[in-house]
């Protein structure tokens, strides 16, 4: 990890990228690309020749395998990039957006990686080494254990928690809700750690865990985070308190609840600990807040575009793909004109004088994510398969989709069973408006041939405790 700042790169245009990934996301990248007059190269696997990002971009280049494993070939990426010229390589999200080996194999090959440089992505991607980095920053953290954890360390970690506490196994290089388990009693901790592990590895590539208290009545707040390797700047914050199995099901932006106070709190750490990693590029960094004790607890960064940066892009009007392509090709922040008064100077964390909100949020936006699921007979979510004989989406003022789904598609189980983000925008100040707005399109929304979570989201918007936003991350599990 850089522990001073790192030269930025000299300007560079790019006219031609590679986006390596699929689907959606996909899908949003050459949008953004194409109004920038910059030309696309989708890749794809062996069994995913029908996936409609293929039906965005200027080239499409095979990839050899099937499944995930094809879009993890860097090997196959940079030999595809090359082949057809291009200047860049963007990640997306998820696969290989934050894996090191990537970012430093497009540097050797003189590619722009539209992201964080190698040396960012292996500390904060190490999530004991980001908490360690967070601490040094002046943020809290929940109490835990530093570096990869053994059973005997989880156990007596546990064993010296106050009665009644739960304790959280997490996956040291995680993230995305996977490798993640929560302990109430010491009899469920063995079982619960294997899994972790388990998963961990099957997702990550690593089985190493370590282990922290849970905050059972805990608000999810990250904070949109803009750097250039000098500067860094906060771009409001998002919601993501409604979750289940730990993924994120409907994110808000910005919060109903956060009073002016705790809102500049977040801010502040999220640019401090951008700064004090000199970061470069769109990063996340992620919260609990404790609404027992009131604290700000920092959970961790995700150097790399959000799943849910839908929201922020609406209530803002930005468009953050062309942000992450503008600061890659080597602009700064001043040039982007967004350093008017809301960066933290170097080594200024703590000044009396917080930065504000640039620019100000109009309204607010909600993103549900509709996925191909059905519900097992214990009420688990699992994932549906089948054909898509209709996908008639939503409409009218404020409604948007980002989706690579169409009528006829099958979509592939080897991928996430994401189907479409439905993203809904209100101008007006009266969170009520837009709940209303979002149940409509949800209703509104026909997909024929495959299960999905369209009654779910009918039914939990329905519920007064959205409109109240009076949630925290176990709503779902205990009342939905």
């Amino acid at each position: 990890m850089p522990n001073q700042a790192q030269p930025g790169p000299s300007p560079r245009p790019i006219t031609r990228l590679l986006i390596a990934n699929r689907g959606e996301v996909a899908v949003r990248i050459a949008r953004s690309a194409a109004d920038m007059d910059i030309e696309t190269v989708a890749v794809f696997s062996e069994d995913d020749a029908s996936c409609g990002h293929l039906r965005h971009t200027d080239i499409c280049h095979p990839l050899p395998g099937s499944g995930a494993a094809a879009y993890l070939d860097i090997q196959a990426l940079i030999a595809a990039a090359r082949l057809h010229h291009c200047d860049a390589v963007h990640p997306g999200y998820g696969l290989l957006s934050e894996n090191p080996a990537l970012a430093e194999a497009c540097l050797q090959e003189g590619l722009i990686f539209v992201g964080p440089n190698a040396a960012t992505l292996t500390q904060l991607g190490d999530k004991s080494r980001a908490r360690q980095l967070a601490q040094q920053s002046g943020l809290d953290i929940s109490t835990g254990t530093q570096g990869a954890t053994s059973l005997e360390d989880a156990t007596a970690f546990f064993n010296a928690l106050p009665a009644g506490n739960a304790m959280m196994i997490k996956a040291l290089a995680g993230g995305g809700g996977k490798g993640m388990r929560v302990v109430k009693r010491a009899n469920e901790l063995s079982t619960a750690y294997q899994r972790c592990q388990s998963e961990a590895q099957r997702a990550f590539g690593s089985a190493e865990v370590y282990v922290e208290r849970y905050v059972a009545n805990a608000r999810h707040i990250e904070v949109q985070i803009a750097g250039d390797g000098e500067d860094a700047v906060h771009l409001g914050e998002r919601e993501c308190s409604l979750q289940r199995q730990h993924q994120k099901l409907m994110e808000i932006s910005p919060s109903p609840s956060l009073d002016d106070h705790t809102r500049q709190v977040i801010f502040n750490a999220a640019v401090s600990i951008a700064q004090a990693c000199h970061y470069r590029g769109l990063a996340t960094v992620e919260f609990l807040l404790d609404q027992d004790s009131g604290e700000v607890l920092f959970l961790e960064v995700n150097p790399r575009l959000q799943v849910e940066h839908t929201i922020t892009e609406e209530v803002l009007g930005l468009d953050l793909v062309a942000l992450q392509l503008q600061l890659a090709a080597g602009c700064s922040l001043g040039d982007l004109n967004l350093l008017s008064g809301s960066s933290l100077s170097p080594g200024s964390s703590h000044s009396s004088q917080p930065p504000p909100l640039p620019p100000t949020p109009r309204g607010y936006a909600i993103q549900l994510r509709i996925n191909a699921e059905q519900l097992s007979a214990e009420g688990t979510a699992l994932p549906a398969s089948g054909t898509l004989t209709e996908f008639r989406p939503p409409g009218g003022p404020g409604i948007r989709l980002d989706t690579h789904a169409y009528p006829g598609y099958t979509p592939n189980a080897a991928f996430d069973s994401l189907l479409a983000k439905l993203v809904v925008s209100s101008p007006t100040a009266d969170f009520a408006a837009v709940i209303r707005k979002a149940r409509r399109a949800v209703e509104e929304f026909c997909i024929g041939g495959i299960d999905t979570n369209l009654r779910f989201f009918s039914k939990l918007l329905a519920r007064e405790d959205i409109t109240r936003n009076t949630v925290n991350t176990r709503y779902v599990e205990l009342h939905a």
